[in-house]
């Protein structure tokens, strides 16, 4: 067990907040990787020797000490990997730390939907489901050949070692300075998805706006949707709940229309039909600076012409100030 994955309890536009905690975090190990808005992965794995304590027990300092320094406080799921800690973070009550380790993997996936394995999407799931494999430890029991003909063969390959408790994946350490965000708040929970895609449109709009004006790129791009308030139960569940998901840029970009056209998937590929929605935040992840990023020429007469709209709206917004253009309006 050397792997922490902390969900943060912090007020819904209270980005200010993490970076302290993350801090303390690093007290016990300085592996730990921010998943804005609200969470962070941490490798116990030095901790555990030098503290001479499993990862559970230094998991109850950490909570004991968030609630004392900061008012804030936590959920935490424990793990032999980035993987397996996120999901047993999805199984944590109010004080306890759930705790999955290699030889309990198996049995601990076993009965849970394809769908609540990290990285698989609705039509994976959908697709899996129609042969009837709709649970992990139907999947880990399937023929590697069949799982590679239903999703392709790297993909059936990953999927099996995931669905039988393989997890290969590791912390990288990284920073919130390197990463820009924009959220879009709704006044009521909001069910219209023609709205949830103008906040998207807005919030694209503004964070390539900003990557402009730093001269800066963004490699990736996170969608986090928060949904409307649950009722609380008596073991002490409920609550916002919230759904991340992170792609990669299929080149480093400012460019607010291929921000908008990922955002725009990433959002459709939830599949949230009529999900009530309190917030959406956008998060421009892997920052560089613009000048060393390289750019595929094309031969699109539109993209060119937006791209040079957003030039014409970057010096307004220099000369007139950030009002002059409404953010996301030259977005296709």
């Amino acid at each position: 067990m050397t792997v922490l994955c902390v969900r943060f309890h912090l007020p819904p536009t209270d980005e200010a907040a993490l970076p302290p905690l993350l801090a303390l975090l690093e007290e016990f190990t300085p592996v730990v990787e921010a998943l804005p808005p609200d969470g962070a992965l941490a490798d116990l794995r030095g901790a555990e020797r030098y503290f001479g304590r499993a990862a559970v027990e230094l998991a109850a300092v950490i909570r004991v000490r968030a609630l004392a320094r900061y008012g804030v406080d936590c959920a935490i799921g424990a793990g032999p990997g980035p993987m397996l800690a996120r999901m047993a973070l999805r199984d944590a009550r109010p004080g306890t730390t759930p705790a999955v380790t290699g030889p309990t993997a198996g049995e601990f996936l076993a009965g849970k939907p394809v769908a609540a394995l990290p990285g698989v999407g609705a039509a994976t799931a959908r697709t899996l489901g129609e042969y009837g494999l709709d649970t992990l430890g139907r999947v880990a029991a399937a023929p590697l050949s069949t799982l590679q003909r239903l999703v392709g063969a790297r993909t059936g390959r990953e999927l099996k070692e995931k669905a039988r408790g393989v997890d290969r994946g590791r912390v990288v350490p990284d920073g919130l300075s390197s990463t820009l965000a924009a959220e879009r708040a709704f006044s009521r929970d909001e069910l219209d998805p023609g709205l949830h895609r103008r906040a998207l449109l807005s919030a694209a709009g503004e964070l390539g706006a900003r990557l402009r004006s730093q001269g800066q790129v963004c490699r990736t791009l996170t969608l986090t949707v928060r949904y409307a308030e649950q009722p609380r139960s008596r073991r002490g569940g409920g609550g916002p709940a919230a759904t991340t998901r992170r792609r990669t840029l299929r080149e480093p970009t400012a460019h607010s229309a291929e921000l908008t056209r990922t955002a725009y998937g990433m959002y459709e590929a939830l599949g949230l039909q009529r999900a009530r929605v309190r917030a959406l935040l956008l998060r421009a992840e892997g920052l560089a600076p613009a000048e060393g990023a390289s750019h595929q020429l094309t031969f699109d007469p539109v993209d060119e012409k937006v791209r040079r709209l957003e030039e014409v709206a970057d010096r307004a917004r220099a000369k007139f100030g950030p009002r002059a253009v409404m953010p996301g309006t030259l977005a296709a």
